[in-house]
């Protein structure tokens, strides 16, 4: 009886932990962006990259994944950007997943400064890719795409200058540390 309340208490803790991470990347895609003038079709820096970046890092390759696609995708869908959701979801699924999977491979669990930084940058053709292929396909075109690429790339690297000092802040935290399992 003991053993199966401690793992339904873990799997609501780890639930409870999983829709703050999606809260997170939500508010900080929603509340703090900037549009960006370079694109008729709606180029957007957020912090929403910095937290999947974050989450990423400090809580594995499947919340990583989780927190972006859902945070950012719930914010095209109520923040006026409804077309963009599905290349949204794909983009940050991918992107979540990949800085997680580096940055937690070998055991390492997001403790490797070089290894989070290698998983943020491998990251990012792969997101900047499935965008091009996104708005391609939505655009009928090959190079109407080609304008978001400078924004997208302004956006990663922001995120990976918020990222690292707060990732290496963070880890030091051990009530933090205790929820990355």
């Amino acid at each position: 009886m003991q053993h199966t309340l401690s793992k339904q208490r873990a799997k609501t803790v780890d639930l409870v932990v999983s829709a703050m991470l999606i809260a997170l990347v939500f508010l900080s895609t929603m509340f703090l962006n900037i549009k960006l003038p370079i694109a008729s079709n709606g180029g957007l820096v957020h912090l929403g990259t910095a937290m999947l970046f974050i989450v990423s890092i400090l809580f594995g390759p499947k919340k990583g994944a989780i927190a972006g696609a859902v945070g950012m995708g719930l914010f095209d869908i109520v923040g006026g950007w409804l077309v963009w959701a599905p290349i949204t979801i794909i983009s940050r699924i991918l992107q979540g997943y990949i800085v997680g999977k580096i940055a937690w491979s070998k055991g390492s669990r997001g403790e490797s400064l070089a290894k989070n930084i290698f998983g943020m940058i491998v990251s990012i053709p792969v997101m900047i890719g499935v965008y091009y292929l996104g708005e391609a396909i939505m655009f009928s075109s090959f190079i109407i795409p080609l304008a978001s690429i400078p924004g997208d790339l302004v956006q990663n690297v922001i995120g990976m200058i918020v990222a690292i000092p707060v990732c290496l802040v963070l880890k030091k935290i051990p009530y933090i540390a205790s929820f990355a399992k």
